[in-house]
Parts: structure tokens; sequence; C-alpha cells
């Protein structure tokens, strides 16, 4: 047993009282100079607190008045540190349980990083196919809100989209035309939607459900209808293998997969990482290959040319970075007009849209 002298805060006032400490084997006894007893504080609820490295400074577990005592004597300091096994001046066990929280944070961070780049893709591959077309609908419809309010940036007096009014109508018309005569050859089970907007790139997007937004920059770049169909058919590829779809489940991660499996697509910000990966579209070289073949198939069914997606994509690029990107966030175009030249057959029918038509379409946006 070994005794001092320390100081005492009883948790109830800020009184400070100088007290008789005594390190008895069983429990430490805080009294006063009278000898009254205070307190007496069992050595397992004994617990270390910050303070001064010449002071001991305690406290007890689960006070309620937070009472403390301090103990500058080191003899009986040291008493006290030997009776009570909880309490670690030294701060090994404080470093053992920093490091494990250390150990177990670089686990979990690396197991996030395995499941988004590792599993998650696997997941998403599985499960998108099999994802019905009625989810795929309302999926695309939430996103499509989003997507137009990125998209419409300027916010002109004209309404966003084009051919509603005046004279854009024929446009209209002659568009709905040439989808008609690719969704006819594509036979999808969902029917593809066209909408051009006002946006000045040379640029063209799906979304999951059959959306596709032409931008007015793409219609103003391409030479013949051949070149704008080439584009629509790339993108409606898309929709066909729903990489819409899959790169929304990859982008926005488990959220959207819980959102979709509880039927709710318009809640958080889900929708909004969503419809930026959408926007942003970038494809993987193999998933854009693919997109390709199927607009060359399908240009090839409707007897017009494949390889004016070849001729605009390759124009578009040379325009931007050339030869070598189209838009900055598409694989090799060289590669892609290489590819699409190669499995392309000679035309073999008429022109998509005749000269009235065409002539109408390009003013769409007039």
């Amino acid at each position: 047993m070994a005794t001092g002298t320390g100081v005492y805060f009883d948790g109830r006032t800020s009184a400070r009282r100088e007290v008789a400490v005594e390190a008895a084997p069983d429990a430490l006894r805080i009294s006063a100079p009278d000898g009254t007893l205070l307190a007496e504080w069992p050595y397992p609820e004994l617990i270390a607190q910050s303070a001064p490295a010449d002071v001991l400074r305690l406290g007890r577990k689960r006070d309620a008045v937070l009472a403390r005592l301090e103990v500058p004597d080191a003899a009986l300091a040291a008493t006290i540190d030997e009776y009570a096994h909880g309490i670690d001046r030294s701060g090994v066990t404080e470093r053992r349980a920093r490091n494990k929280i250390i150990a177990w944070t670089f686990a979990a961070t690396v197991s996030l990083v395995f499941i988004a780049v590792v599993l998650l893709p696997a997941i998403v591959e599985r499960l998108a196919p099999l994802i019905p077309l009625s989810v795929e609908h309302r999926m695309g419809v939430a996103v499509d809100a989003q997507v137009r309010a990125m998209l419409d940036t300027e916010k002109s007096s004209r309404p966003f989209e084009c051919g509603l009014e005046g004279r854009e109508i024929a446009g209209r018309a002659a568009l709905d035309g040439l989808i008609g005569k690719l969704e006819t050859a594509a036979a999808l089970p969902i029917p593809i939607k066209a909408a051009v907007v006002r946006r000045k790139e040379s640029n063209a997007i799906a979304l999951p459900g059959g959306s596709v937004y032409v931008f007015e920059g793409l219609i103003d770049a391409a030479k013949t209808p051949d070149e704008l169909a080439g584009v629509i058919a790339h993108e409606i590829g898309h929709v066909a293998h729903r990489d819409g779809t899959r790169s929304i489940l990859q982008a926005a991660g488990l959220s959207f997969l819980f959102g979709m499996l509880l039927g709710d697509f318009t809640g958080g910000g889900v929708v909004v990482i969503a419809a930026r990966k959408i926007v942003e579209s970038s494809y993987a070289r193999d998933v854009e290959s693919a997109a390709d073949r199927y607009g060359v198939d399908l240009m090839s069914k409707t007897g017009g040319d494949g390889r004016a997606l070849g001729t605009i994509l390759e124009r578009i690029a040379g325009s931007i970075e050339p030869g070598m990107t189209i838009l900055r966030d598409h694989p090799g175009t060289k590669a892609r007009v290489e590819l699409i030249n190669s499995i392309s057959p000679p035309r073999r029918g008429p022109p998509l849209l005749d000269s009235s038509e065409w002539a109408a379409l390009k003013w769409i946006c007039s």
C-alpha cells in the first residue's frame, strides 16, 4: 500500500480540493484532510485521462458526474499503475488500438476497391441483360430530366429541343422518317425516341430505355443523310447492347442497384451521377467497336452506306485532334474507321432521305 496527496474534483462543483490518496491493494481511496472518505474507486473502473507528463490524472468509467483525481507524486502514481492494469500511461494500448484502426481501415479500403474494380463490374455485366425492359425504361425516364438540365445550359428563349415550331417542323418530320427506317430495320423490343437539341458539339448520346439525343452540331457536321444515320445507328447499337444501363450501374454503384431493387430511381444524388455518366459517355474500345459493328449492320439493313459512319467520325475527330480521337472521349478513331470500312458492304438502296427531306432536316434548328 502507498499513500500520498492529490487534487480531487468531485464533478458536481468546480472546487479544487487537496486530498489524501491511499493506493490499497483492493481499491483507491480518496479522503479529506480530516480523514473523511470522499470516494473509493475499484482499480478495474479507473481510466487515465490526458494530463502533463508529471501528473497522473484519473477518472472513473461510466461516472455520471465526471469526478477526477490528479496525482503528482511519482511513487504513488507508480503503485496505482501496478494495481490498475487498465491504465496505460506508456501509450502501448493506445498505439495498439490505433494500429488496429489503421489496419481495419486499410482492409476496408482494399475491399471497397476490389468491389468497385472487380466485383461490381462482374455483377453489372451479368445483371444488365436480366433487367426487365420496363425497369430500364423507368431508369431512362428518371435520368432523362437530369440529362436535359445538364445539356440545356444556354437557357435561351427558344425551345431547347429543335423541330417543334415554324419551319423546323418539316425538319422534324424528315428526322422521324429517318428514325423510322432505322427503327424498323433494328426491330428492337423498345421504341427509339430521338430528339435534336441545341448543342453545338458534333455528338449524339443514347439513354437507357431507347432515348437518343442528337446534337445540332452533329447535323451541321453531316454532309449526307447516311452520315447522320450512321451515327444514330451507332447510338441505337448502344441501346440494343444496353451499354447505357451498364455504364450507369457501374458509375452509381450499389446505390443504384439497391434503388433499382426498391423501384426508386428518383432519389438523392444517384440520378445526378447517372446523368453525368451519360452526358460524359465514354465507353471502352470493345464497347465502341461493338456499337460500330451494330451501326454498320443496321445501315446495311436499311440499304444505306455503312462507310458513311467512318467518314463523319474521321471528319469530326480531325476537327478536334487530327486522326486520333472523337470528342476526346472515344477510343482511337483511325482504328475504328479501318474496322468500319473493312466490314461495310456496298450500298444497295436509294438515299435514306431525298434532297428536299435532307434540306429540311438541315434546318431543323433554324
